[in-house]
């Protein structure tokens, strides 16, 4: 879990970036000085020094003092000080990392909650561009195979309006957010609040000034900023919900996979694998 509480609103947004910062670079942030992590984040020492007291801490050192207790026992911490070859490939620890801070971060009555919405949605839509369009592709796969209204928005820019005429009430839109959030997502996000359909967002940041605009923000961990973005854990993610959605109906669901299996033997001569 995040290792501070944030209640919302109340840091501005120079605070906001260091609180997302910290909790993605916990283990340098403990090697770091006030000095160091201002210079990282791109705010003042003061800022920095102020910040701890917002999030339940004296000051620095005793952030470091906690957050050192807590690494020792904690299944994450044992992972992240296993020590690894500097190399540009993604190792086995690095992954495992990655899916423990993911299912750490994974609140169970929100993805509950995720797959609530879309098990009753009228029509599920989907926003996902560079390395999250093949999740989007993914996700369109597997979730009509459970008879589930599902599309993949294609277009982006001005173009994006073609498809959110089409936005009713009762719908669910899933938006990836990594990194950042897109002008054309902060756009759906936006409409939601006229149209009133509901929101899943799917993110790498722990700490963002757009997480709370979603009806729902879902966690998935990809590595610091500064290195390879791994789509791992976004993956595991993404096939849980799938997995979930799959046992809302298992009878129906059953039926429907074997009835795929009873074409595929039907017209494998015609369609073969």
């Amino acid at each position: 879990m995040l290792p501070f509480s944030i209640e919302e609103g109340l840091l501005t947004p120079s605070q906001m970036k260091i609180a997302n910062y910290v909790s993605k670079h916990l283990q340098q942030v403990l090697l770091s000085t006030e000095k160091e992590i201002a210079q990282e984040v791109g705010v003042s020492i003061a800022t920095v020094s102020r910040f701890w007291s917002e999030i339940g801490y004296q000051n620095l050192k005793d952030f470091k003092r906690q957050m050192k207790k807590k690494l020792e026992v904690s299944p994450a911490g044992k992972i992240k000080r296993v020590p690894t070859q500097p190399s540009h490939y993604l190792t086995l620890e690095k992954s495992l990392s990655l899916l423990q801070e993911t299912f750490e971060n994974l609140d169970m009555l929100r993805f509950q909650q995720s797959l609530d919405l879309l098990y009753r949605a009228n029509n599920v839509y989907i926003f996902a561009s560079g390395p999250s369009k093949g999740l989007g592709e993914l996700l369109v796969y597997r979730m009509r195979r459970f008879g589930i209204s599902v599309h993949l928005l294609e277009h982006q820019g001005n173009e994006l309006l073609e498809e959110l005429i089409h936005f009713k009430r009762g719908d669910v839109i899933i938006v990836f957010a990594f990194g950042r959030l897109l002008p054309e997502a902060r756009v759906i996000l936006d409409y939601q609040r006229e149209i009133h359909f509901q929101t899943i967002m799917i993110t790498d940041q722990l700490v963002a000034n757009f997480t709370s605009l979603s009806t729902i923000t879902l966690f998935a961990s990809r590595g610091d900023a500064n290195e390879f973005h791994s789509m791992v854990a976004p993956t595991i993610l993404v096939e849980n919900l799938i997995l979930g959605l799959s046992v809302k109906e298992h009878d129906t669901n059953i039926q429907r996979l074997e009835h795929l299996s009873s074409l595929r033997k039907k017209y494998d001569k015609d369609l073969p694998r």
